[in-house]
This record gives structure tokens, C-alpha cells and sequence, in this order.
């Protein structure tokens, strides 16, 4: 055993309440390194040999270097005292908080007590403690719609100088095609047909620019878009259909011409919303920037979300568009740059709202600090989204480094938040998901196809599922595409036939997920989802070459292929499966 490599954290990502009386115990340990693993638990107030319980451990997660194991615990008292007991042919090996232990953790003594004393503990499950993201966001698929480029509704809202709407329109940083509100409530039966049950709306509060990321009034609808009873009748429309809606938060910046930094423009250190930013010096100058900015962005004054008089307004902004407009979330663009304090404030205020509301941080990288339950419901999940483009895609790494990555994720936060997180391919902030893969729409097909059958709410960009290429900022914001002869209407019928195969099984949404083959240096990968309803094994071949695996592990059964109804029976609990090159096959056992 290489005990340096075995690692716990009490009350984290390695212990936490998955729900009211469920806690999950994890331990990582060097790949490979046990034969049996195992948390010795009891209540911290009966805690001796005759009251102690033994639950054994399954790996659940493993990369190139660990493995990482799981038990869900339900103590009786909600008071929860543990150790590990790590097996290894006839070795045995106990470890609390005072450190590893031969053979037993018995203290002797008077009635051979075992003692409670530097047990790991969680103390006690406490209710209000409990993170629990809207269950609704497990069963949805999003669809991200930037409101100046997916539909026209209505002309007469049209910005001077507004360009044709035709399908080889070239968007550039700062030109209007004249999308608006009435467009996209146009356009929901669209939106329902393809499957479609949750918007996610870049901006379309008042700004200056076309992308609406430098708000000048953060409660009225920008008068390109249509007005507040506009945004309103789209909510309850779109709620009608059974589409919810997502807003974006801008409250790391305002814009330029925001009210208030208008003032401190004009009347500097004498303004009385001075404080309102993070000013170094005045007068306020761009060269070089006296003023925190987002980035080096002189047109997006950094907020200062510690000031009184903004949190109030912000967290008006986030009660009004929940609770008087019927608004189903947030998404909260430059997350990690505002501070703790805020995001706990603004969550109390959208969940008294809504308790059911939706709240997503946009954030590039590990965000455990923001998912303990107090702040997000969960995060853009863009490592999971650099690894499925990195195999599928690009062809940069192998199976086993893609399983090693996707299975870093399930490690780095709790259940309900991986079960919760936003699955994403592209965005008005990257490249389109046809152009990173050069126009090889079959491996466009492949990402796509494992983003809409993996754990985690998936998010469609507009277009991609017409075939819309576009290259970063501002390539990947051009018109949507609605005439049906420019449209991909075979790509469009793959991604509804996706869509409703993953609404009809909740296998496919929440049930459980394992790699059943990802082995190094190959380009394919099969993976099980499964729950007491149905079970599917999904294959993929992301080389270049024909190739044939074997699964095993399945037990038995027999599994019917959903493209060409083969029916595949299992002997011995294996699966012998040949894959052209860019193939996926989709199983159902029957």
C-alpha cells in the first residue's frame, strides 16, 4: 500500500449530505493499490465495538494516477463518526485524524471500548445545510439564444443603420441584424419542437453594444429588444409550451454609459456614486486605465459589490426579473471576480423569490468554493466541455485521458452539483462547435451525441443544430439561419431525435453513470447509463481506423441497437462490438 497517496477532507467534496439523510464518503487512494476498501462507522455518542458498522467502498471515479471510492450512508441519528479501512491481501491498514493504524483501531482498555476520540466527523446533518440545486435542471436542455441574431419579430424596434437579415450575413463587433423578443416568442413552437425546455439568454437589458454586456439600466428591456411587458408575455409564453427561461447577470461590470458612472465622468471625486466603482485616481483616464475594469475594457467599469447602496440595487435587479417577470434563473457572467459575501446575499434573495430558480456561475476553471450549497446551484462546465472537444473533436488526447478527465469532475464537486452542472459545446464566446471541428460534421456528431447522454443539464447554441459554422467572436454571432434550403435538416433531425431520446429515459438524465471502456492509447470510448427503468451502453469510435472492443461487465441481458434494431446478446457478460472510423452506436437492453 502507498499510504502518501491516500486522501480525505471531512465536510467537502469527500463528505458532504447529498440529501436531508444521505451523506457520501469518499477516499482516494493510489491507482490500482487495494483490494478492499471500507469506512468504519458509528454515532459519535455510541460509538464501541458492538455498535460500529463496516461499509464497504466502490470505486466510482479513477485517472491516470488514483482511485478515487465511494459509499452513501444514511446514520440513523444524522451524527456520523468514521475511519477507513484500507485491505490488501493480508494486510490491514485503519486511518482516522491521529493517522494510520495496523491491523485494528481497538483502544483496550475497560470493556475493549473503541473510542470516538480523533474519529472524522461530520457532526450532524443539518437540513438547512443540505445544497440542493432545482431538481428540474436534471430533465432540461437549454438552448442559448444571443437575442440580437436569432429572429426579427418586429421592425419597427430596428437600431439605425440595421443590416439585411440573409443567411451569408457577416456579423462583425459592432454591427445590429435587428433580432429582438418578438423574434424568439415567434419562434417558440421551433424551440418546442426541437425539445427545447429551458432559454438561456445572453443580455437584453438596455446597453450600448450589440452583445448588451455594458448595461445601462439593468431593469428595463433594451428598446431594440421590446420592453418589459414584451419580456414578460415571452416568459408566460414560452411557460405555456413548457420552456423556462435564464437570464444573464452582469454584476461584475456595468457599461459605459451606466447612470451612475456617467456621474463620477462628470463630477469625479464629488460624485456621490464615486464609490460605486474601484477608482484609483481621478480624473478617470483610459491610458492608462486609473479604474478597475473587466479585463482592460475601459467601456466596463468594475462594480464594487461591497458597497451598500449597489448590493441593494443589484439585488433588486435579481428579485424583479424572478419574482414580477417569471424568470426561471440566472447565469452570472465574470462570476469568480465578485466577491463571496454577494453571491450568498444575492442567493437568498432569488431563492425567497423562487425557491426553484436556477443559479449558474460562469466560471473557466475548478469551482468548489462556489458550490458548497450557499452561493450556486452550479457552474458552466467548461473542463468537461475541453475534454469531450479535446477526444471527440480535435483528436488530442486518448479514451483513458478523456475518462481520467471527465472522472477529475465527478472528484471536484459534490453529486448534486455534477448532477446539476451546464453542459455546454460552444457559445457567443468561443467558436462554433462545426468550425473547431473544421466542418467534419460526423465529429460535430459525436460531441453532441455524448453531451446529450452524459449526467449534467446539456446546452444547444443557436444554429449549431442547423449546421451554422462561425469562427470566435464575432464569426460565431452571425443571423440565425431560417430558411430551411440553407439549413443542415439532416443534422436538425439527429439533434430532435437526441433531444426526445434523452427526455424519454431518465437513465439518460440522472441515472447512474461508468466508463465500461476507455483504455489508453485507443480512440474509443463505451460507457453505461442506467436506473431501475432502462439501461443503455453507448460506444463511440473517435479515430480514424476500424475497431473492435470487447465490454465486459455487463452481466446478463440482451441489447437492441437504436439505429438499425441489431439485437446484441450478452455472453458471459460481454459485448464484442465493431466501430468504423467517427461510428457511435446507442444500445438499449430490452
Amino acid at each position: 500500500m502507498l499510504l502518501e497517496a491516500i486522501y480525505h477532507q471531512p465536510k467537502s467534496q469527500y463528505a458532504y449530505a447529498y440529501d436531508h439523510e444521505t451523506l457520501h464518503i469518499r477516499v482516494r487512494t493510489k491507482k490500482d493499490d487495494m483490494d478492499r476498501v471500507s469506512v468504519v462507522w458509528g454515532d459519535k455518542y455510541d460509538f464501541h465495538e458492538e455498535t460500529i458498522r463496516t461499509s464497504e467502498m466502490n470505486v466510482f471515479a479513477r485517472d491516470t494516477m488514483f482511485d478515487y471510492y465511494e459509499v452513501e450512508i444514511k446514520p440513523p441519528f444524522r451524527r456520523f463518526a468514521y475511519a477507513f479501512k484500507f485491505e490488501k491481501g493480508d494486510r490491514t491498514v485503519f486511518w482516522n485524524e491521529t493517522g494510520f493504524k495496523e491491523d485494528s483501531l481497538h483502544s483496550g482498555g475497560v470493556g475493549m471500548l473503541w473510542s470516538p476520540s480523533g474519529m472524522f466527523e461530520f457532526p450532524f446533518l443539518n437540513t438547512i445545510d443540505v445544497f440542493t440545486p432545482p431538481e428540474w435542471v436534471k430533465d432540461a436542455v437549454f438552448y442559448q439564444i444571443f437575442p440580437e441574431r436569432f429572429a426579427n419579430g418586429d421592425a419597427s424596434l430596428n437600431p439605425p443603420g440595421t443590416e439585411a437579415w440573409t443567411p451569408d450575413a457577416v456579423p462583425t463587433r459592432d454591427n445590429f441584424f435587428g433580432g429582438d423578443l418578438q423574434g424568439v416568442i415567434d419562434k417558440l413552437d421551433y424551440l418546442e419542437e426541437l425539445g427545447v425546455t429551458c432559454i438561456y439568454f445572453t443580455p437584453f437589458f438596455e446597453a450600448f453594444s450589440n452583445h448588451k454586456y455594458d448595461t445601462i439600466d439593468y431593469l428595463k428591456v433594451d428598446p431594440q429588444f421590446g420592453d418589459n411587458e414584451t419580456a414578460k408575455r415571452l416568459v408566460d409564453e414560452a411557460h405555456a409550451r413548457g420552456i423556462r427561461v435564464m437570464l444573464d447577470a452582469v454584476f461584475n461590470h456595468s457599461g459605459y454609459y451606466f447612470p451612475p458612472f456617467q456621474d463620477v465622468l462628470k463630477n469625479g471625486e464629488k460624485s456621490r456614486f464615486r464609490d460605486w466603482f474601484h477608482i484609483r485616481d481621478y480624473p478617470l483616464a483610459e491610458d492608462p486605465l486609473n479604474y478597475d475594469t473587466f479585463g482592460f475594457v475601459a467601456q466596463m467599469p468594475k462594480l464594487n459589490t461591497e458597497h451598500p447602496e449597489v448590493k441593494a440595487y443589484l439585488l433588486e435587479v435579481a428579485r424583479y426579473w424572478i419574482e414580477d417577470i417569471g424568470a426561471d434563473g440566472w447565469r452570472l457572467d465574470v462570476a469568480n471576480e465578485v466577491d463571496h459575501r454577494f453571491w450568498r446575499e444575492f442567493r437568498d434573495t432569488v431563492k425567497k423569490a423562487n425557491p426553484d430558480a436556477y443559479i449558474l456561475g460562469e466560471i473557466w476553471h475548478n469551482s468548489l468554493a462556489w458550490l458548497g450549497g450557499d452561493q450556486f446551484d452550479a457552474v458552466m462546465n467548461y473542463p468537461v466541455t475541453n475534454a469531450i472537444l479535446d477526444f471527440f473533436v480535435k483528436e488530442e488526447i486518448d479514451a483513458a485521458h478523456f475518462m481520467g478527465r471527465l472522472d477529475a469532475m465527478l472528484i471536484s464537486y459534490p453529486r448534486q452539483a455534477n448532477e446539476a452542472a451546464f453542459n455546454l459545446l460552444d457559445s457567443h464566446d468561443t467558436p462554433r462547435l462545426l468550425s473547431i471541428a473544421e466542418g467534419d460534421k460526423e465529429r460535430m456528431k459525436l460531441a453532441a451525441l455524448f453531451q446529450l447522454t452524459y449526467m449534467g443539464a446539456p446546452c444547444i447554441y443557436y444554429g449549431d443544430e442547423v449546421g451554422m459554422d462561425g469562427g470566435a467572436d464575432p464569426g460565431c454571432r452571425r443571423p440565425m439561419v431560417w430558411e430551411e434550403d440553407h439549413q443542415d435538416q439532416e443534422l436538425l433531425s439527429f439533434y430532435q431525435t437526441l433531444i426526445s431520446l434523452r427526455r424519454s429515459h431518465r437513465a439518460l438524465r440522472d441515472g447512474s453513470f461508468r466508463f465500461i471502456s476507455a483504455e489508453s492509447g485507443s480512440s474509443v470510448t463505451a460507457y453505461e447509463r442506467a436506473d431501475d427503468m432502462s439501461r443503455f451502453v453507448i460506444a463511440a469510435n473517435a479515430g480514424t481506423k476500424q475497431e473492435k472492443i470487447e465490454l465486459s461487465d455487463l452481466g446478463q441481458g440482451t441489447f437492441r441497437s437504436l439505429e438499425d434494431d441489431t439485437l446484441y446478446e450478452l455472453k458471459n457478460g460481454k459485448l464484442t462490438l465493431t466501430l468504423v472510423p467517427l461510428q457511435a452506436v446507442v444500445l438499449k437492453e430490452q
